[in-house]
């Protein structure tokens, strides 16, 4: 069943992949197919996996969840796409923020590691 999961997931990426100007909505629908795929999937493991290993029931949640989440989709495929823009655009600006205060930091410990602050000349 994993694997299966795992193949549906790439599946859902190479569609992604392979169809780049797809409307945001036609997108949505992708993601929902491969939320509610998965989420089936991981909810028949557990099922197949309680006698074997203890906490399935996080599998459990994991396929719930996914399942509600392609169901929300399929429901609401404009707000769906809104909330993959506001999604990606946060990450933009948090990943942005982060990486400033990574140069920062960079900048503050390069005398303490020896890094020269003029680029090296080429040979």
């Amino acid at each position: 069943m994993l694997v299966l999961q795992a193949l549906v997931s790439i599946a859902a990426g190479i569609v992604t992949f392979l169809w780049p100007g797809i409307t945001a909505v036609a997108l949505v629908f992708v993601i929902a197919a491969w939320a509610l795929v998965t989420g089936l999937l991981e909810l028949s493991t557990a099922f197949r996996l309680r006698r074997a290993i203890t906490n399935e029931w996080l599998l459990v949640v994991d396929g719930v969840l996914s399942v509600l989440v392609a169901v929300a989709l399929l429901i609401n495929p404009a707000a769906g796409a809104i909330a993959l823009v506001w999604v990606i655009g946060w990450f933009a600006i948090l990943s942005g923020v982060l990486l400033i205060a990574l140069s920062f930091r960079l900048r503050k410990e390069q005398s303490s590691v020896g890094i020269s602050r003029t680029a090296p000349s080429a040979p």
